[in-house]
């Protein structure tokens, strides 16, 4: 099952790999991601999914906060999104 984290980052050097590290070695996969810029910081937006039954979406947010320079900004469970879309 996949979720959606939206992140803003700093535009320092090497702050998307930081990100992108954590989330790998936190044990997801990146299904998918979009990035767009907003002046001095960048707004991520990861499709994620646990390598396994025993990951934690939540807990991963709460890693990412305490990155230097990243802040979650939006969560949104595989189970709202689905939602969403038969709303539509």
């Amino acid at each position: 099952m996949t979720d959606t984290i939206q992140i803003q980052i700093d535009r320092a050097d090497g702050s998307l790999q930081r990100l992108i590290g954590l989330v790998e070695r936190r044990g997801f996969h990146i299904d998918g991601m979009s990035l767009s810029d907003e002046g001095t910081m960048r707004r991520v937006q990861l499709q994620v999914r646990g390598r396994d039954d025993g990951r934690c979406t939540e807990n991963l947010g709460r890693q990412i906060d305490k990155l230097i320079g990243a802040t979650r900004v939006g969560f949104a469970p595989a189970s709202y999104a689905y939602r969403d879309s038969v709303a539509a």
